[in-house]
């Protein structure tokens, strides 16, 4: 089992940039692929990023390519989000998650641990 910390949230100009990170406890943070969410009020839950065990996958959705990066440090059981050029419909509560299937999935449904998620919010 695994629980997720996030941290790095807040308000921002458009145009401005965030880093996001999540802290993992336990052992075997490098088993789990890891990803980030978001979820807007009134909106469900969608999928931002998503980085395999090893940091050797990635893959993003279409609204945040090439404006976002996701990484990861094994060592220290972190994974980031680099968020720059946000926009504000980037404005959501941003959650991290775990899940210890292969590969790069990015659906809510594959996930099977959640952080208490952080607010972003741009302002135009």
């Amino acid at each position: 089992q695994v629980q997720l910390v996030e941290s790095g949230g807040g308000l921002v100009q458009a145009g401005g940039s965030l880093r996001l990170s999540c802290a993992a406890s336990g052992r075997t943070f490098g088993r789990y692929a890891m990803a980030w969410f978001r979820q807007a009020p009134g909106k469900e839950r969608e999928f931002v990023a998503t980085i395999s065990w090893r940091g050797g996958a990635l893959y993003y959705a279409d609204s945040v390519k090439g404006r976002f990066t996701i990484s990861r440090d094994n060592a220290k059981n972190t994974v980031y989000l680099q968020m720059i050029s946000l926009k504000p419909e980037d404005t959501a509560v941003y959650y991290c998650a775990a899940t210890e299937r292969s590969g790069t999935p990015a659906r809510v449904t594959e996930y099977d641990y959640w952080g208490q998620g952080t607010q972003v919010t741009v302002s135009s």
